[in-house]
């Protein structure tokens, strides 16, 4: 018999083994998995009785507490795999010792608490390694064989998540903080750089010596620019970091607005480059002029090719017309230049298309398959309103074609809206001489850009203008011609690919597309989701498979003799795309068959199986089929095939101008299409692709014989086409490349293009 004192000052005494329950306030103070686990840590770790009887309450999965609590939380119960703490099971009950009361006489159950031996915990990491969210079966299995409650089975794997998710986000924290305090450090460096060489009202240097910076530190302060940028939208991209405002611009250093572009004031750009605004507003008006009359001049400005129907800048003219004194000293060093235009009507409103160039996401948006990298250096003028006038921006942008075998082209350059009347605006580039001498451009662009008019109805006018000067570099063979012609990089390649781009626009929002165009799709935002993921697809495809530095090329050589470019790259948490190791291989040849016939074999689906190597087992079948343009090769098509007798879809997305031909797909899951179709959202759908870039090879056909047949007038000549592949070589973005998978993917190439040259009778091309 226990006596207990009921005196009202001297509440009853716990037995020595009974653990007190945390008070509501007490609970409070653990409002994350986190903290919750950093404190448990320290409990567990911190010794002394405290230590022996800390017992953790498991939380509830779907709730995240314990059960019939109002206020409900998960409390992580597991905090290692070597030193877990008590889990109580809800099935192991108890007696507890009895509590004589003066008038009553009643038992009480005390639950038991039960740790994991080092074998359950080691059996239950194994599966978790495999496995991470096991199901009902794979619980049942362990708690059999370990003898535990599926309950206690369930509460370990959720705590085991809880703990790594935890972990990785004490890392991600980590790595942010140290990359912010690096940049805070060099911020720092040039700030005390500014300060010693020059004056702190002015900004005019004190010394001649002082007012010497290297060319080498110049360019590092615009890429310091450029990443502080790119870290600024990753670190938004989160949505769970909070930014640091930018400090007071008391000095010459460069900011980070809100949306990610680099915000540098007057001072500085002026400090780094010592150009005033009134000087570069002169030199953005200068070109504007130049601009409007080389858009608007005919002949002898402009003398159109009787053999190509393309306009040749004449260029004795030209020095007569506009002031070339530099061009002329930087063409004596070996540059070579490059001049073009063009025109053409796209459905697009002139203002819509003057916000699309100003904002450089949306303009990259309108070329993906020529600008692999664009970002906004300086803001120099943000123009007036909507339209955008006056505004003018410093500019970085990388060119690319289609193919790893030809290099990009690197630009800086000023951007200059000017709206010349009610109804047109020019959109001019230019790059100064300062900036490409600080940096060591290898490219420039004199006076270029596009004249913009209102056409009415939601149509515009473009006039294209481009004048480029590089410095002369070797030109893979097969190429040759079409770069050094300036076709692969001029006004006609931008004028093709922007009319394309607004014609999908259009399309993509069209609520009455004909029945003819539009089938396999039962609703408008089913159409929408799939539009979508294939412009994603075919985007992504576009950034792998050019020169850009994203990737780092090596040459490799197939057992039929080709070039093949391998390229690997990891990916660790882009949704877009599986996560893991990918391996991607290219290979360009020459094909003597015509660009559109090329293009319209590869695109066609009951001839898929004539080239394609998993299509082993008949012709596919087209589910669903989406256009996206006025030519029937613009469209989007759900086909399906039958691969080592398992069904498999893929998303095709082909793509066709005058200028070049792309076609894009990749295998999908089944059932994530279905969903997308019905019009749930396709953004987390992952998708790895491949595909064919198909260009005229360039060369100028002639017939050898003069004759009044139309057929023997005219030759298509041949085609130049990419094939690429990719694929995923592991799940893991950390196991090294074997090489095994490069075979494999060099075989999925070299076979591919073997298929195609039988398939059109041209194997000895």
């Amino acid at each position: 018999m226990v006596v207990v004192d009921m005196r009202p000052d001297k509440p009853p005494s716990p037995p020595p083994n009974q653990i007190h329950k945390p008070s509501p306030t007490i609970k409070n103070l653990f409002p994350s998995p986190a903290l919750s686990l950093s404190l448990a840590g320290i409990f567990r770790h911190g010794g002394g009785a405290a230590a022996n009887y800390m017992d953790v309450e498991e939380g509830d999965e779907a709730a995240g507490g314990g059960r019939g609590s109002s206020s409900r939380r998960e409390d992580p119960t597991d905090i290692s795999s070597e030193n877990s703490v008590p889990v109580r099971s809800d099935d192991d009950y108890g007696d507890q010792e009895d509590d004589v009361d003066a008038d009553k006489n009643q038992k009480k159950k005390r639950k038991k608490y039960h740790r994991h031996t080092a074998d359950q915990i080691r059996e239950m990491e194994a599966l978790f390694k495999e496995s991470p969210h096991p199901d009902e079966k794979q619980r049942q299995e362990l708690s059999q064989k370990l003898g535990l409650h599926p309950r206690q089975v369930k509460f370990w794997f959720q705590n085991r998540r809880t703990q790594i998710k935890a972990i990785q986000e004490r890392h991600e924290n980590s790595l942010l903080k140290t990359e912010m305090d690096r940049l805070r450090d060099e911020n720092k460096g040039l700030r005390e750089i500014i300060t010693k060489g020059a004056c702190l009202s002015c900004g005019v240097p004190t010394s001649a010596k002082d007012a010497i910076i290297s060319s080498e530190e110049q360019q590092l302060r615009i890429e310091n620019a450029r990443l502080k940028a790119e870290n600024e939208k990753l670190r938004a991209a989160t949505g769970k970091y909070a930014v640091e405002s930018p400090p007071a611009r008391t000095t010459c250093s460069p900011g980070i607005d809100q949306v990610g572009s680099i915000s540098c004031s007057l001072d500085s750009y002026s400090c780094t480059f010592g150009l005033e605004k009134s000087q570069i507003i002169e030199i953005a008006n200068k070109a504007t002029e130049e601009l409007t009359n080389m858009a608007t001049r005919g002949e002898p400005l402009w003398i159109r090719s009787f053999e190509t129907g393309r306009e040749i800048l004449n260029y004795d003219e030209y020095m007569k017309e506009f002031s070339v004194e530099n061009l002329t000293k930087r063409r004596a060093k070996g540059s070579s230049v490059e001049a073009s235009r063009d025109s053409g009507v796209v459905f697009m409103d002139p203002l819509t298309l003057v916000q699309c160039f100003m904002d450089v996401n949306q303009w990259q948006e309108l070329f993906p398959c020529i600008i692999s990298k664009a970002a906004i250096v300086d803001v120099i003028d943000n123009g007036e309103g909507d339209s955008k006038n006056g505004a003018i921006q410093l500019m970085f942008a990388e060119l690319q074609m289609l193919t790893p075998v030809v290099a990009t082209r690197e630009v800086y350059f000023v951007r200059h809206c000017k709206q010349l009347t009610a109804d047109q605006w020019a959109i001019v580039d230019v790059s100064i001489d300062r900036v490409e001498n600080n940096i060591d451009a290898r490219c420039s662009r004199r006076p270029s850009g596009c004249i913009i008019n209102d056409k009415s109805n939601g149509h515009s006018k473009v006039i294209w203008v481009e004048h480029i000067e590089c410095q002369k570099s070797t030109v893979h063979t097969l190429y040759h011609t079409i770069v050094n012609s300036g076709v692969a990089f001029g006004a006609s390649h931008w004028m093709k690919t922007l009319q394309l781009q607004c014609e999908r626009l259009v399309f993509f929002m069209a609520t009455n597309i004909p029945t003819k165009d539009s089938s396999g799709i039962t609703t408008l935002a089913g159409r929408k989701s799939i539009l979508k993921l294939a412009q994603r697809m075919t985007r992504s495809f576009y950034r792998a498979l050019g020169a850009s530095n994203y990737q780092s090329w090596n040459k490799a050589t197939s057992k039929n003799g080709e070039d093949i470019r391998i390229a690997s790259r990891k990916n660790f948490n882009d949704p877009g795309e599986p996560l893991g190791a990918v391996l991607c291989a290219i290979l360009s040849v020459w094909l003597p068959v015509p660009h559109q016939s090329l293009f319209d074999f590869l695109r066609d689906e009951t001839r898929r199986n004539e080239w394609e190597i998993m299509a082993n087992e008949g012709p596919v079948q087209n589910i669903a089929s989406m256009a996206k343009g006025q030519d029937r090769g613009n469209a989007v098509t759900i086909q399906a095939m039958k691969h080592k007798e398992k069904s498999m879809w893929i998303l095709q997305d082909s793509c066709t101008n005058a200028y070049e031909s792309t076609i894009v797909y990749a295998p999908v899951d089944i059932g994530s299409m279905q969903s997308a179709m019905t019009g749930c959202d396709s953004s987390n759908i992952a998708i790895l692709p491949s595909g064919f870039s198909i260009l005229p090879d360039g060369l100028e056909s002639r017939p050898l014989v003069i004759s009044s047949r139309q057929e023997d007038k005219s030759a298509d000549g041949g085609s130049l086409l990419t094939i690429a592949f990719q694929i995923l070589t592991s799940n893991s973005p950390s196991e090294k490349l074997s090489m095994e998978s490069i075979e494999s993917v060099k075989t999925l190439v070299s076979g591919t293009l073997k298929n195609i040259k039988t398939a059109l009778q041209c194997e000895s091309g």
